[in-house]
């Protein structure tokens, strides 16, 4: 563990303000090989999309591993040391959701997971409490709960950044 980088650090921030790209100028700073659980599932031709830009940009030192649900199981099988990348929790919580499972005995997994790492680890999340209150119960529920994960886990970061277009503030 170097001195520029907590053993967990949360990047928060809205749609396109730039969490991911840090997220991995954070991990790229430590030497490679590096992790990257994605959680994103390509539902529909965006998202492919998405998924594609994502994966061009990060150079051949990046291992991929994909974990729509198993999240803490992928986090528990990786090297001793290496660096993780977690893109990101509010598509993971969004998949768990989907396939009602117990959202709460996941969360407490993946916090379980996170203090076992023996490497760096970086979640990337998207915050989602900042606008007006959801017009459906699906929806209260999602920001309820991706609410209560991101506290779970700012609580044990060492840091916590959140991004406003492009720029990372230091929150813990």
């Amino acid at each position: 563990m170097t001195a520029d980088i907590a053993h967990l650090t949360l990047v928060l921030g809205g749609a396109r303000s730039g969490k991911s790209r840090h997220a991995e100028a954070l991990i790229e700073a430590l030497p490679p090989p590096w992790s990257y659980i994605a959680t994103a599932q390509a539902r529909d031709d965006e998202m492919r999309d998405r998924i594609a830009e994502h994966r061009a940009r990060r150079p051949e030192q990046w291992i991929t591993q994909d974990a729509p649900l198993e999240l803490p199981g992928a986090m528990a099988g990786l090297p001793v040391g290496r660096p993780v990348l977690v893109d990101c929790l509010t598509l993971w919580l969004t998949n768990l959701i989907l396939a009602e499972h117990d959202t709460a005995a996941a969360a407490a997994a993946l916090i379980a997971a996170c203090e076992r790492a023996s490497g760096p680890v970086v979640l990337v999340s998207n915050e989602v409490g900042l606008g007006i209150v959801p017009d459906n119960a699906l929806a209260r529920r999602f920001r309820d709960e991706a609410g209560r994960l991101h506290q779970a886990i700012a609580a044990r970061a060492g840091r916590v950044v959140f991004m406003v277009a492009g720029l990372p503030m230091q929150v813990k």
